[in-house]
């Protein structure tokens, strides 16, 4: 049985709670992607995901050089490393999230999106599962 060991991205750029969410939003743009992990000395504090950057900073008339830890997501659904794909595809349509931090501790080690457990033929019942349900509960998908 697969692990999410065996899927996940392992290399995660991440920003410190030293920056500002213009940095998370270049972050974004080089590395074409929706969420950002907000780490200090390797453990997880948090995220921020597009969606935080609209709702929790521009639609909010926030500044550039507003502090992550202002934005950022503080409630945290992770997962650990040896979980099974099937597992994390059930916690992420549960949890209505795309994208899910892989730690060990609270060291992030990695992440894995839906895209991931797509790509795995065994899991890619279960990603269609997860993705419906959370199209469905939101409306739209947001990439």
């Amino acid at each position: 049985m697969k692990t999410l060991r065996d899927i996940m991205t392992t290399e995660v750029d991440f920003c410190t709670p030293l920056d500002n969410v213009f940095e998370v939003a270049v972050k974004m743009k080089e590395n074409n992607v929706g969420m950002i992990p907000i780490c200090d000395n390797g453990e997880i504090l948090g995220v921020i995901t597009d969606r935080d950057l609209v709702i929790r900073c521009m639609a909010e008339k926030k500044p550039g050089s507003t502090k992550v830890t202002e934005v950022m997501s503080e409630r945290l659904v992770t997962a650990h490393s040896d979980m099974t794909v099937e597992e994390a595809s059930e916690l992420m349509a549960k949890e209505q999230i795309r994208r899910l931090p892989v730690v060990d501790g609270k060291k992030l080690v990695g992440i894995v999106s839906l895209g991931d457990l797509a790509v795995h033929h065994s899991s890619a019942a279960n990603a269609g599962l997860a993705l419906s349900e959370i199209s469905e509960n939101h409306g739209e998908i947001h990439h």
